[in-house]
């Protein structure tokens, strides 16, 4: 048995060195994301002590949560080099089907949604062998699901089903019923980007899709798939948002499309794709979360809270850069 020269191994096996600087890199955007979460609730906690008992982080993180599933499946759109910018009428979309056909057409409602999941492959379709940017494509869509909803319900209203209803009264008293859900929604993320076989082919697809292609997978069943477990991760989030406000309103979240993109960005994802920090994302999900509960706390006019939210997002990005910077 032969054994290499040392010079080829060292080549071969990054040292201990390189691993730590290689993890620092990729671990420093949720780091820091972390590190921004915990200043906002300490000083969210300090003008509010009440927040620091079970119903008040409860109270606090219920919003989070839709926001969290929306910001995973921005996430997965990310991963393979796109971005949504229809999320926010989407999940709206969802509300008002949740308050209106749930009751009226349970059949109608599950069709819809399931005729939602299908265009979403659709318009994978189209991304992959047409070559049609995804801003565009998603742009588009947005209108049409804004649309849909005004037709359905002109005017906000409604009232979701009991079962779904429930989800947002379920309060234990032993712990944050929000921190479960955001725990799982994260879970559902990384299931399907870091341990699924179909993450790392979405991941390779926004980085190397060439290379991807060369060893026999399918780019358009590798995004079609992306896009269409996004869709049903919008899905959750609409229902779940419905579930919070017990009434149907396609105009409920229209600020997640570009609350989405912050939040993946704060977590350590890029815009060029083929990278996916589950863990990350929803750390920066609930910090814009925490931020709006902030601003609202010091009485910032409503006028001047998303002009301050945008300077609080601007300087963590900016850390993250001089973060990234400093650990190469």
């Amino acid at each position: 048995m032969t054994t290499a020269p040392a010079g080829q191994r060292s080549a071969s096996f990054p040292t201990t060195t390189t691993r730590l600087r290689g993890s620092a890199i990729n671990g420093s955007p949720a780091l820091l994301a972390l590190v921004t979460l915990a200043v906002i609730f300490a000083i969210t906690a300090s003008l509010q002590p009440g927040i620091l008992s079970i119903p008040g982080l409860t109270l606090m993180l219920m919003s989070s949560v839709p926001l969290v599933l929306a910001a995973q499946a921005q996430m997965i759109i990310m991963s393979v080099g796109d971005i949504d910018l229809s999320v926010g009428y989407l999940v709206g979309l969802i509300t008002v089907i949740a308050a209106t056909l749930f009751i009226d057409a349970p059949l109608l409602a599950v069709a819809a949604i399931v005729g939602i999941v299908v265009v979403y492959g659709l318009l994978a379709l189209v991304v992959q062998r047409r070559g049609v940017p995804s801003i565009i494509v998603t742009l588009g869509m947005s209108f049409v699901w804004l649309g849909i909803g005004l037709q359905i319900r002109p005017t906000p209203g409604g009232q979701t089903p009991d079962w779904l209803s429930v989800i947002s009264t379920w309060r234990p008293t032993w712990f944050p019923a929000p921190v479960i859900f955001i725990v799982l929604a994260t879970l559902a993320g990384w299931y399907i980007t870091r341990r699924a076989r179909v993450g790392a082919q979405m991941r390779a697809l926004g980085s190397q899709a060439a290379t991807l292609e060369k060893a026999g997978v399918s780019l358009t069943r590798t995004r079609i798939t992306a896009y269409v477990l996004a869709a049903v991760l919008m899905v959750a989030a609409g229902l779940m948002l419905a579930s919070q406000t017990w009434s149907g309103d396609v105009n409920a979240a229209s600020e997640y499309t570009l609350m989405t993109i912050a939040a993946v960005i704060l977590g350590g994802g890029t815009f060029s794709g083929g990278r996916a920090l589950p863990i990350g994302t929803t750390l920066g999900a609930v910090t814009l979360g925490l931020i709006t509960v902030l601003l609202s706390l010091i009485n910032l006019p409503s006028a001047l809270q998303s002009a301050a939210q945008g300077l609080i997002v601007i300087a963590v990005l900016a850390g993250r850069i001089i973060t990234e910077r400093f650990v190469r």
